[in-house]
């Protein structure tokens, strides 16, 4: 089966405190790397925290990218949801990277909704029933000593 969506992870680190504590540049890297991905924008919301830190949501039209910076650590924390097969969000990832200009990068992938096969949806339970026998039985002996020392 094919799955529902691709969901991207990107944790940046050594970027510019400037860049990261910037709200409007944050912002612009954003519309910018949203257009080179081919998604459709619905409503941007943004925040600027005090002393320092942005955070910009994007609902799209194919699901929602967001942007958490932490100026002070140099890093910022990028989430990329797409459905549909006309945006990519790998372009909207190589986008961001051009605006923030990471030291070091680390990018995870995750199919959303790959259901695999029947089998696959099929929750795995397994229980043996032995620890829990040497818990009570466990149990049963501490309270034989405590009583035993009366």
């Amino acid at each position: 089966m094919k799955s529902i969506g691709k969901h991207i992870t990107v944790d940046m680190y050594g970027c510019s405190y400037s860049s990261l504590n910037n709200m409007d540049f944050i912002k612009n890297a954003m519309i910018a790397a949203i257009k080179d991905a081919n998604m459709t924008l619905l409503n941007l919301s943004y925040h600027k925290f005090e002393p320092q830190g942005v955070t910009a949501l994007a609902l799209l039209g194919e699901s929602h990218m967001s942007i958490h910076t932490y100026p002070e650590l140099g890093y910022a924390a990028i989430d990329v949801f797409t459905c549909g097969e006309y945006s990519c969000p790998d372009k909207a990832v190589r986008t961001l990277k051009k605006y923030l200009h990471p030291d070091k990068m680390k990018t995870t992938n995750i199919k959303r909704g790959d259901f695999g096969s029947e089998h696959d949806m099929k929750p795995k339970i397994k229980v043996t029933i032995a620890p829990l026998r040497r818990v009570r039985n466990t149990g049963a002996k501490m309270l034989n000593i405590f009583s035993k020392a009366k």
